[in-house]
């Protein structure tokens, strides 16, 4: 297999595009890119359909971090040939967190670029992902953006309402559960772990890698883990139908900051349909426990992926 260079640049200020603006509640879900996509607006080339996810962890401080996940087929793309380095990709990112409430506003921007000897299937995914500090609130909106870097006027934005939650506190509390490709050594690092991120809706069938963060458990305090695996809607009455169940006990090594950071594998190939997958951590001195689940569809695609490192988050002071 001949070997992919990937490059990634800084982002500079986006050009002015037309992009194809998706409000909430106003169309129906089209399984793997969220909301329909809705025609370019004027002047627009074309709307850019991707995949994206984001998850919440604590931040520093009084903040809590998010991290935006995006994927987009290869086809989708427009492509750029070169005789001396092949064939390049291009698409930049962008994630607005805005607190209509409070009137402010965080935001972060990448651009990605990915050189290939020869053409990418159309159906292979390239993915990445972003961060950005936030302050908890209930009354902010997310805007995510795809763009091609190639062509102007080719992009998609998706908004809805996205409340940030507060991770504060003393009581147990788990993050949400972030889910990749297992054994990854490039992509989001946090606190020791690489997790190759890809948007919940786009998982192989294949063993995958959990992360999640458990708040406020005390040092040396014994603990039991369980993670579940259930299919979902219609995907539960199916003859090949299988639930995954897992039980861990240990003994916490919090942090400093209370802030217990787990790694999981879930070795079996799940097929095909939707699943949700649920976190319960239970104290065992106290009894007390907390719970997180997330949904996720496994859709059995053979053309692979390939993930494009981010670099550090430029991200803009929040206003």
């Amino acid at each position: 297999m001949p070997r992919r260079l990937l490059m990634v640049l800084p982002a500079a200020t986006a050009a002015a595009f037309a992009l194809a603006s998706v409000p909430v509640g106003n169309a129906e879900l089209r399984p793997g890119f969220g909301p329909d996509v809705l025609e370019a607006a004027d002047g627009g080339v074309r709307p850019l359909p991707f995949h994206y996810d984001l998850y919440t962890f604590r931040g520093n401080d009084d903040s809590t971090t998010v991290v935006a996940s995006f994927a987009v087929p290869a086809g989708e793309l427009e492509r750029q040939r070169d005789t001396e380095w092949g064939v390049r990709y291009g698409f930049d990112v962008t994630l607005v967190l805005s607190d209509t409430a409070l009137h402010r506003v965080a935001r972060t921007d990448d651009s990605v670029y990915v050189q290939v000897p020869t053409s990418l299937d159309g159906d292979h995914l390239l993915h990445t992902h972003i961060e950005v500090l936030a302050p908890p609130s209930r009354s902010t909106w997310q805007r995510v953006i795809m763009t091609d870097a190639t062509e102007p006027g080719i992009g998609t934005l998706y908004h809805t309402p996205f409340p940030i939650p507060d991770y504060s506190g003393e009581r147990l509390m788990l993050s949400d559960i972030a889910l990749g490709l297992p054994g990854a050594t490039e992509g989001w690092t946090r606190r020791g772990v690489t997790l190759a991120l890809l948007p919940t809706s786009q998982f192989p069938e294949s063993a995958f890698d959990v992360y999640y963060e458990v708040y406020n458990l005390p040092p040396g305090t014994d603990y039991a883990t369980e993670i579940a695996v259930e299919p979902v809607g219609r995907d539960a009455d199916r003859a090949d139908a299988r639930s995954v169940r897992a039980r861990f006990t240990g003994e916490a090594e919090s942090a400093a900051d209370s802030v217990l950071a787990e790694l999981r594998r879930v070795e079996t190939a799940l097929p095909e349909g939707r699943y949700r997958l649920t976190v319960t951590v239970t104290d065992a001195e106290t009894g007390s426990t907390a719970s997180r689940s997330r949904l996720f569809h496994v859709r059995g695609w053979s053309k692979g992926a390939t993930l494009v490192e981010a670099l550090p988050s430029r991200a803009r002071a929040t206003r």
